[in-house]
């Protein structure tokens, strides 16, 4: 690594298989991420946040596949499940039910998983060579703006936080977000 701390896609996936926290661009903001099965990885990514681990958390993933082991589709009908496909890759999350095996400190005190097959290249990328989905949540800190540079996310974490270097997507708005159990709109995109 260099001076400036120049991160690249090896790097990154080093990062991530030491259970750091991680940024990396997505379609709207920088998304501040590691690895979903790593209680450490988990707590330190909600401490840096400031984030309760009630709240719950989102998967980002290059793959609906990737999310498989995580959710519950069982109780979806085929039609929801359709919509939902129809809706990625892109800036589209849904909250599904999640499988009972899945860590409370990703579904914080709910029954479900917020998940996103993403369209963003470096994100499905990241995802695919790491061999599962990521945790997704803006890059910025409490009471901060969210992060759409590299610049921006090395300015609020320090010159050697992990950054993989890339352009954010372009949409100005986070992903929408919906609930797969009844087609509910929660957040507006």
């Amino acid at each position: 690594m260099s001076q400036q701390s120049e991160f690249n896609l090896p790097a990154i996936l080093q990062a991530l298989k030491h259970q750091q926290v991680v940024a990396y661009p997505t379609e709207a903001v920088f998304g501040l991420g590691c690895d979903p099965d790593s209680e450490q990885a988990v707590e330190a990514l909600l401490a840096l946040k400031q984030r309760p681990r009630d709240k719950g958390l989102i998967l980002i993933a290059d793959s609906y596949e990737q999310l498989l082991p995580y959710i519950d589709e069982s109780t979806l009908s085929a039609e929801r499940l359709q919509q939902i496909f129809a809706s990625w890759p892109g800036p589209v999350t849904w909250v599904m039910p999640a499988k009972a095996s899945t860590p409370q400190w990703l579904t914080g005190r709910f029954t479900s998983l917020a998940v996103r097959v993403s369209d963003h290249p470096l994100v499905k990328d990241l995802c695919r060579q790491y061999g599962k989905p990521l945790v997704s949540t803006s890059a910025n800190l409490s009471g901060q703006p969210p992060c759409r540079t590299a610049a921006e996310v090395k300015l609020q974490f320090g010159p050697h936080f992990p950054v993989l270097e890339g352009e954010v997507g372009g949409r100005q708005n986070p992903s929408e977000i919906k609930d797969a159990t009844t087609g509910e709109l929660i957040r507006q995109g």
